[in-house]
C-alpha cells in the first residue's frame, strides 16, 4: 500500500492484510507454533536474520505480523512490536531500552498498575523513577538527571483525562537525550497521533479500543526500527508474545476503529454535557468540555474528546464520599460494573478502590483521585438510556 497516501479509515481496513496462496479476503489465522524450512541452510538463514520469514510463533507469526503492520500504518510508525497485554508492552519497552541505573520520569497520572510497575517492580531491578505532574513541564525539566532515559505519559490520563503538551515534553526529553513514550490507549490513532506531535514511542493496550468488544488481551509498542530492535529482542527472548488468535481478533477490531471512536466520542460529549447540569455532580472531567483545564490543548492534539468521562458525585447527608460513589454505581442496571474500558458496552468503575487501589492514599491524593470519583467508559448504547441508568 505504498503507492498512495491513503486516508486512515482506508488503512484501518486494508493496511497489513496479506493473502496466502488461497487468496482469502479476510486475514488468515495461523495457530501453529512453528514453521518448516526447505532445508538446513534456510533454517540457519532464518535464525541468523539474513533471510526474512517465519520461525516460531513466539516471535514470528503471519497473523501477528499483519496486526503489527496495520497498527504501524495507522500510527505512522516504522515498526510495531505486539505483546501479550498492555502492561507487557510497557515492560518490553523499558526492559528493551533501559539498564539498571537508568532514570525514568513518569507522570503521577498514570494507570495504577503502571505506577506499581515503575515505582515498585522496576525500582527493585535498579531503575530510578521520578513521578511528576503530567501538566507541569517545569517539573519534568527539574526531574532530569544525566541518566534520564525515558519520559512516560498517558494523555489523556486515567481516570481524570488530564492532557499534557506532547510537543513540549518531547522537546524537554530530546534536549536531554531521552525519549518520550506516550500511552495512546484512550485516544488510539483514530483521535491522536503522538509521533506526529514529537513523541518517540507509542504504547497501546489493544485490550481496550483496538479490540472494541472486550474479547482479548494484547498490547503494542511502536516507533522507529532502531528503537524497536531492542524491544523486539526482549520479546523474542522473554516471550511476552501476542497470540495469533488475539491478533486476528484485533485485526477485525481495527477495521471499525474510526467509526467506533467517532461514536464513542460523540456519545461521551453528550453525556458529559448532561452530567455538568446535574445538581448531584460536583465536577466533570472530559477533554471535550470547555470547562476542562486543558480543553484548548486537547482540541489541538486530538480530533475529539474521546470516550472516557469521569465525575465527582456529591455525598448525601450521612454518606461518605466512597459510599456516595458506590451507591451510584450499585444502582445502575444497564452499565457494566467493570474496570475495563473501550468496549461497545458502557462500563462504570470506582477508581480509588479498583484501578488505583494498589497505590497509596497519598499517591491517589497527589494524582487527584478522590473517593467520590466515578469513571464511565461510554459505549455504543443510546445516550438517553445511559442517562436513565445513572438514576440521580
Amino acid at each position: 500500500m505504498d503507492k498512495h497516501q491513503y486516508h486512515p479509515e482506508t488503512l484501518s481496513v486494508r493496511a497489513g492484510s496479506e493473502a496466502t496462496e488461497f487468496g482469502e479476503n479476510s486475514e488468515a489465522l495461523f495457530l501453529n507454533s512453528s514453521f518448516r524450512f526447505n532445508n538446513a541452510a534456510q533454517a540457519a538463514a532464518r535464525f541468523g536474520g539474513t533471510e526474512p520469514g517465519n520461525i516460531y510463533s513466539r516471535f514470528t507469526n503471519p497473523t501477528v505480523t499483519m496486526f503489527q503492520n496495520k497498527l504501524a500504518a495507522l500510527e505512522g510508525a516504522e515498526q510495531c512490536v505486539a505483546t501479550s497485554t498492555g502492561m507487557s508492552a510497557i515492560l518490553a519497552c523499558v526492559m528493551g531500552l533501559c539498564n539498571a541505573g537508568d532514570h525514568v520520569v513518569a507522570s503521577r497520572s498514570i494507570f495504577g498498575t503502571s505506577v506499581q510497575l515503575f515505582g515498585n517492580i522496576l525500582k527493585r531491578w535498579g531503575l530510578e523513577v521520578t513521578f511528576v505532574s503530567l501538566t507541569n513541564p517545569a517539573e519534568w525539566q527539574a526531574a532530569l538527571t544525566p541518566k534520564t532515559k525515558l519520559f512516560f505519559v498517558e494523555t489523556p490520563s486515567n481516570p481524570l483525562t488530564e492532557v499534557c503538551d506532547i510537543q513540549v515534553l518531547a522537546n524537554i526529553a530530546h534536549q536531554a537525550g531521552a525519549y518520550l513514550v506516550v500511552d495512546n490507549c484512550f485516544c488510539t490513532p483514530a483521535i491522536q497521533k503522538p509521533l506526529e506531535l514529537g513523541a518517540d514511542i507509542i504504547i497501546h493496550s489493544a485490550t481496550k479500543y483496538i479490540d472494541g468488544q472486550g474479547r482479548c488481551l494484547g498490547g503494542a509498542v511502536l516507533g522507529t526500527k532502531a528503537l524497536m530492535e531492542p524491544v523486539y529482542g526482549f520479546l523474542r527472548t522473554a516471550g511476552v508474545t501476542m497470540s495469533a488468535f488475539n491478533a486476528w481478533v484485533f485485526l477485525k477490531g481495527l477495521e471499525t476503529l474510526h467509526v467506533r471512536m467517532e461514536a464513542h466520542a460523540r456519545k461521551a460529549l453528550e453525556l458529559a454535557v448532561w452530567l455538568e447540569k446535574q445538581p448531584q455532580v460536583a465536577r466533570v472531567y472530559y477533554p471535550g468540555l470547555s470547562s476542562h483545564p486543558q480543553h484548548a490543548l486537547a482540541m489541538k492534539q486530538q480530533s475529539s474528546g474521546g470516550g472516557i468521562v469521569s465525575f465527582e458525585i456529591k455525598p448525601k447527608a450521612g454518606q461518605t464520599a466512597q459510599e456516595a460513589a458506590w451507591a451510584l454505581i450499585d444502582a445502575t442496571e444497564l452499565i457494566s460494573i467493570t474496570a475495563n474500558l473501550g468496549d461497545a458496552k458502557s462500563t462504570i468503575t470506582h477508581p480509588a478502590t479498583t484501578t488505583h487501589s494498589r497505590i497509596t492514599a497519598e499517591a491517589r491524593a497527589e494524582a487527584g483521585i478522590k473517593d467520590n470519583l466515578v469513571r464511565i467508559a461510554v459505549g455504543l448504547e443510546h445516550v438517553d438510556d445511559l442517562k436513565t441508568d445513572l438514576r440521580f
